[in-house]
Order: C-alpha cells, then sequence, then structure tokens
C-alpha cells in the first residue's frame, strides 16, 4: 500500500467525524502512517460533513483529499457532491436505507449496506456510521476488525461503555450484511 486517501461524507449529527476518529485511531494501532481533516457545512447538524482520512506506510506529504481512492458516503445529498470526485477504477459505498438513487458511475467499486436500517434493527439509531465501517473494512480488508473495536473502545468506551459496545455490534453487524453491487474487473 503506498497510500490510500478515503472521504466520509453525509449529514451532520450522522457520526461522520467520529467514524474518520475510529478509523485513524484503528491506523494508529496498526502502525500506519495516518492524517485526517473534517469539514462541516454551515448549517452544522443536518448539514453536510465530511472527514478525509490518508493512510500510507510511509510518511505523509498532504492530508488534503481532492479526489479520494475510496467514499463512504451516508447520505443522497453527499452521494450527489462526491460520486464524480472518486478516482476511476475506486470505490464506493453507499447508505442504501436513505439513498434513493444509484451509483451513476459505472467505472466505480459499489457496495450497498443498509447500514441505517441495520442500526435501527439494533436498537441504535445512530449507529449507521459503524455498520457502514464494518462493511468497508471487512471488504477492504485495509484493517483489522479488532483494531477498529480496540479504536472504538479507546476514543469512547470511558464516556459511555454501554453506547460503545452496542456500537461494536452493530459495526460487525455491518461486516455481515452489505452487497457487492460491481466489482473491480480483473486485468
Amino acid at each position: 500500500m503506498e497510500e490510500t486517501r478515503i472521504i466520509i461524507a453525509g449529514y451532520g449529527g450522522q457520526g461522520v467525524v467520529a467514524m474518520g476518529n475510529v478509523l485513524a485511531r484503528a491506523c494508529m494501532i496498526e502502525g500506519k502512517n495516518v492524517t485526517g481533516m473534517v469539514s462541516y457545512g454551515v448549517e452544522m447538524r443536518g448539514g453536510t460533513c465530511s472527514a478525509t482520512i490518508v493512510v500510507g506506510d510511509d510518511e505523509i506529504a498532504c492530508p488534503f483529499v481532492e479526489t479520494p481512492d475510496q467514499a463512504v458516503i451516508l447520505n443522497q445529498q453527499s452521494l450527489d457532491k462526491y460520486e464524480e470526485c472518486v478516482i476511476p477504477d475506486g470505490l464506493i459505498l453507499v447508505n442504501s436505507s436513505i439513498i434513493q438513487r444509484p451509483v451513476k458511475r459505472t467505472d466505480l467499486e459499489q457496495i450497498q449496506i443498509p447500514a441505517s436500517q441495520i442500526a435501527r434493527e439494533l436498537g441504535n439509531i445512530k449507529g449507521a456510521n459503524m455498520a457502514a465501517l464494518g462493511a468497508y473494512i471487512q471488504h477492504t480488508g485495509l484493517l483489522k476488525m479488532e483494531s477498529v473495536e480496540r479504536g472504538m473502545r479507546e476514543l469512547f468506551g470511558g464516556k459511555n461503555p454501554v453506547m460503545t459496545e452496542m456500537n461494536v455490534r452493530v459495526l460487525r453487524e455491518g461486516a455481515k450484511r452489505f452487497t457487492l453491487v460491481k466489482a473491480r474487473q480483473k486485468a
């Protein structure tokens, strides 16, 4: 792995920043170099929010991500905004519970996960971000799931251990319940 540039996007209140923080912490646990940045819409809760993460084996020169390799998209507005930014042959993961239209681009590997539905079923309506993260980690293999769980516990376990364990359950369920809509073509 040289570098993997990731954008996570949704609306404020969907846990985009928390998801980015967990991903970054898990990278540190595994000894990978990582940078992250967040961007909030003017409206904050309800406005567009994104987190960019760059993961690499070597030092990372720039944390800014203009053209991500991979995108985790939690709502329709974010799909509309970021779909065209992903590099050709990149990866896009969408929350199929609330995104109504299919991904338009045919050159992207596409994953769908009913993230909001999974979170509701497990009694954690704000856990869609962790269902999406579980699917992302399971599919990409970027990190070990144990590192992600540990990162989550380190970041949030002291604040609310019960909610943290609910999020771990949602993460694990997300890893089981995604659909690969379009796989990468082998050369």
